[in-house]
């Protein structure tokens, strides 16, 4: 079985509570598909992220359909993408070009699902752009990160990458209260209250921010 066929066999088609324009392939439960995933591997893998609209992608999707000037006609880069959606509300709201970016191979497979579920024109990658894997990647206007701190050796990881890109473009970033988001060089431009699940978070819902990040 392929990647994209298993996204398709595992989750269902659905909308995130924030953004029913947009249909995805969603799983309603982690562990069934967390342990069909490590069984399908025939390894230990890492949480499927992939098949669940967290609240920092909905925000940051909403944001974009609303305000589709801010992205039409512009280079944009769905950075940790997970299944894409902020990818493919740039996409929707007419964005030059949307490259959609995830060390995850599940995750690009399920973006690659989405997009085509819309009909939309995405481009996937797997390489780990903040590690220097540049291959195949063009430039960008705008960077959209979706909850991408919520663990220390990520933000670690990525942060020294994502200022760096900041110094000559906007990085937009989504936080609903990770402990790990830094404070310094952060402009809140946005809020919105998104509907979550106790299957994933400990309320019903989050507030989310969205963040210009500077160096």
């Amino acid at each position: 079985m392929s990647p994209d066929a298993f996204v398709r066999t595992h989750t269902a088609v659905g909308v995130a509570p924030l953004v029913p324009e947009l249909r995805l392939y969603l799983a309603s439960e982690i562990t069934p598909i967390w342990q069909a995933s490590e069984a399908w591997l025939a390894a230990r893998c890492e949480p499927p992220f992939w098949a669940f609209a967290w609240p920092g992608s909905q925000a940051l999707a909403r944001h974009v359909l609303d305000h589709p000037g801010q992205v039409a006609g512009r280079r944009v880069l769905d950075f940790a993408c997970g299944g894409g959606l902020a990818a493919l509300a740039a996409a929707r709201a007419g964005a030059a070009s949307v490259l959609a970016a995830d060390i995850d191979a599940m995750a690009v497979a399920a973006t690659r699902a989405n997009a085509a579920l819309n009909g939309l024109d995405v481009a996937v990658t797997q390489a780990d752009l903040a590690g220097g894997d540049l291959s195949g990647a063009a430039d960008w206007d705008i960077i959209l990160c979706g909850d991408v701190c919520y663990e220390a050796p990520m933000t670690r990881h990525i942060l020294p990458w994502l200022r760096a890109m900041a110094a000559d473009r906007q990085v937009w970033v989504a936080d609903p209260g990770r402990a790990y988001l830094p404070r310094a060089g952060m402009e809140a431009f946005a809020t919105y209250t998104v509907p979550t699940s106790l299957e994933l978070e400990d309320r019903t819902e989050r507030i989310v921010r969205l963040y210009r990040m500077s160096m």
